[in-house]
């Protein structure tokens, strides 16, 4: 069985010796198109789709696990723009301020990026903040649970249950960065040097409570008392919410990291379109529900929808992370924008993709004077580019 099988993302299939058992737990994991080769017994065929990153199937008895690469079409530079912009457009990572460069794999981009960002963060020492704390006690501290102190105590004087804020460094914003640093240290493929680091880091959180692996991350709120740790914190979620392979399927246990490259992208076009209306008289919502019959039966929600100063709708914006083929983009991508125009009442539509053979591209439907606009965003250019792209779109969602 060959340890490591390296995929690009929306490849052709490939044909690899597999167990069963392995091969079960991956199409189980919805990590990959994985399906038994019908022409040869024991080997699978293994396609990726739009998810990038690395997962690992223990096998029992193996020195090491079968790991699966996936590598994205996207330079890791540009992928890591379009993250750190959709986490935050204000204070996102340009080029050079995370130097992910000399990494080709997305997962130990990913690990050098959360080690160097807490490094910042934890440069002036571990956050402290007021924590709520019910405890029982022999001194009376804060405030007395007197509900709790008769429930439990039955009129005893001690111990005493107390109810107090205690100023600690064992705070939400430090048991997130702690729990990304312990998820990073599990996962396959992390270089040996970015592992050190990473231990290091987590050495300064030592006294900080580690997150259960299964329950929910604590929340925080930006302020400017943790403004330091605002782009490590934001990468952090990043690392532990909807972008992890952590489960057991038939006794077999995979772990990993994925990011969904559909979601990325349409996230990086509707925050960057949001910020390109900015102080404008438009308002704009993300994944907006609306309905498309008069009996309100049939939901949709469109990626982004715009509003002018009157509150009604005046565009909308669908994110597709496909590039066009030969043929040209698929047909029910047009009809699904027909049918958003049709519900808000517009008479244009907006679809965004990720590559195209032409800037843009527009089409007069029929009978109805709706004209649907086929936008296509180069991601191998530079941010600036980019954004200039988002500007383009903007102007001509107004334009109508």
């Amino acid at each position: 069985m060959t340890p490591v099988v390296e995929l690009v993302e929306h490849a052709p299939s490939v044909s690899v010796a597999l167990p069963d058992a392995v091969g079960r737990a991956l199409a189980a994991g919805d990590v990959l198109d994985t399906a038994p080769d019908p022409y040869t017994p024991g080997r699978w065929t293994l396609r990726a789709g739009s998810k990038v990153g690395a997962v690992a199937v223990a096998v029992p008895g193996a020195d090491e696990p079968f790991t699966v690469r996936v590598v994205p079409k996207t330079p890791i530079a540009r992928l890591f723009f379009l993250l750190g912009y959709s986490l935050d457009p204000k204070g996102g990572w340009r080029d050079g301020e995370v130097e992910v460069a000399e990494h080709r794999d997305l997962l130990p981009a990913l690990a050098h990026a959360v080690e160097r960002q807490v490094d910042r963060a934890l440069r002036q020492g571990l956050l402290q903040g007021y924590r709520a704390t019910e405890e029982t006690a022999l001194v009376v501290r804060g405030r007395i649970r007197e509900a709790e102190q008769i429930r439990r105590r039955f009129g005893a004087a001690l111990p005493v249950e107390v109810a107090y804020d205690e100023f600690t460094t064992d705070i939400a914003e430090n048991r997130i960065l702690r729990a990304a640093i312990e998820r990073l240290l599990r996962l396959p493929g992390v270089p040996r040097d970015v592992r050190r680091r990473l231990l290091h880091q987590r050495a300064r959180l030592v006294d900080v409570t580690a997150v259960v692996r299964g329950q929910p991350l604590p929340d925080w709120r930006p302020t400017r008392l943790n403004a330091r740790y605002h782009r490590a914190l934001r990468l952090a979620r990043a690392v532990l919410e909807d972008a992890s392979a952590e489960h057991a399927p038939g006794g077999l246990r995979i772990d990993g990291f994925l990011f969904d490259m559909n979601k990325l992208f349409e996230d990086f076009v509707t925050v960057a379109l949001s910020e390109a209306f900015r102080g404008s008289v438009h308002t704009c919502r993300f994944q907006d529900p609306h309905h498309l019959d008069e009996a309100s039966a049939i939901r949709m929600k469109p990626d982004f929808v715009l509003y002018g100063p009157d509150r009604r709708p005046c565009a909308v914006m669908d994110a597709k992370y496909k590039a066009e083929k030969r043929g040209g983009y698929p047909d029910g991508d047009l009809y699904q924008m027909l049918a958003y125009c049709t519900a808000l009442g517009l008479g244009e539509g907006h679809l965004v993709y990720a590559k195209g053979n032409a800037p843009h591209a527009a089409h007069r439907v029929r009978h109805a004077g709706i004209v649907i606009h086929q936008h296509a965003l180069d991601l191998d250019q530079e941010p600036s580019g980019l954004l200039g792209d988002i500007i383009t779109i903007a102007r001509h969602m107004t334009e109508a």
